[in-house]
Parts: structure tokens; sequence; C-alpha cells
């Protein structure tokens, strides 16, 4: 397997998970360490979120299982290419509503951290995430039996970094493409 390194190139300090942290296409198919998955929920479970209402649930779906071939059906086609060899799929939920119908408006960013949360643990245990916004929610939703009030956001793979060289020419040229962010001086609007 060719390794590529995919440290950023940072104009600043930050810390080495961080650094490190890079969404692959390349998976090797193989089972999830439970430990780790565990691990990376309970991270995502104990992430910030206003007035601590944990407005994030989860599907979380091993390869081989029904619910797995569910979110692979709900995948753009690009992401059907590669993401099937992830160990797992995991789909992010927001609830946008409580059960009584009141609206959370920080929902989705509430989410977000969440995510987040368990994208920096499951790399810091030696996984590898990608999250992707190419799938179709609504059919997420109908497979899953959703609730209007659950809003599918997300689709996390979620599994063991695998070989490059085995994906298609146009995904592995991705897989090696230099790492580029823009600069704080285009993000940050006042300081």
């Amino acid at each position: 397997m060719t390794i590529v390194d995919r440290t950023a190139p940072t104009d600043h300090d930050i810390l080495d998970v961080l650094q490190a942290r890079w969404s692959p296409r390349a998976y090797e198919p193989v089972e999830i360490d439970e430990a780790l998955l565990a691990k990376a929920l309970e991270a995502a479970r104990w992430s910030p979120s206003a007035y601590n209402a944990q407005p994030w649930r989860f599907v979380v779906a091993r390869r081989g299982t029904e619910a797995f071939d569910r979110i692979v059906a709900s995948l753009a086609e690009f992401n059907r290419m590669w993401a099937p060899n992830a160990s797992v799929l995991v789909l992010a939920i927001a609830e946008i509503a409580n059960e009584e119908g009141r609206a959370n408006p920080t929902a989705v960013y509430d989410l977000g951290q969440a995510v987040a949360h368990l994208t920096i643990q499951a790399h810091a245990d030696g996984l590898v995430v990608h999250q992707m916004s190419g799938f179709d929610a609504a059919a997420a939703a109908e497979a899953f039996g959703l609730e209007d009030r659950l809003q599918p956001v997300t689709v996390v793979a979620l599994g063991s970094l695998g070989d490059a060289e085995a994906l298609d020419a146009m995904l592995r040229e991705r897989e090696h493409a230099p790492r580029a962010r823009k600069p704080l001086s285009e993000i940050v609007l006042a300081s």
C-alpha cells in the first residue's frame, strides 16, 4: 500500500490530530473495531450543544447489514464508487424540533459539533472518516422512517485506511492531491 503524508501545511501550530486529519476515500473493507467505534460515538455524545439539547441522532450501519445497504442506496453516484468499502456508514441526523414541535434553530450546528468530535476521536484512534453531503436526505429519511422533525444532514464513512492505488484514476488523483485551505485573511472578517 502506498502511504501518502497528508499532514496539513498549517501556518500556525495546531494539535497534531487536527493537522493529520483528512478525508480519504480509500477504505479497507474490514470489520470495525467495536471499541473504537464506541469511543467515537461517546466523543459525539459529549460534544456541546445549545441549552444542552443534544439534538443529534445517528443511524450506525455496519457493512453487510440491511441498514448499510439503505444508506448506500441514498448516496450520490460519485460516493457509491468508494463509500461501500467503509466499515461503517453513519447517517447523521439533526433533531430540528423537539417532540412538542418547538423548533431548535441550532440543531444542525450542534450536530456538526458532534460529528466533528466523532471525527477527531476516530482519527486519534487510527480510524479514518469522510463526511458526505452527496446523498438524498429525503430517501434516507424514508428508508429509516424518520419523523419530519428529524433531518438527515450528512453521511459519515468510518473505517480503516485502504490503498489509494485500488481506487479508479479520478478518485486516486483526489486522494493524492495537495491539501489546501483558504488563508485566514479570507475567512476572518474582523479581528
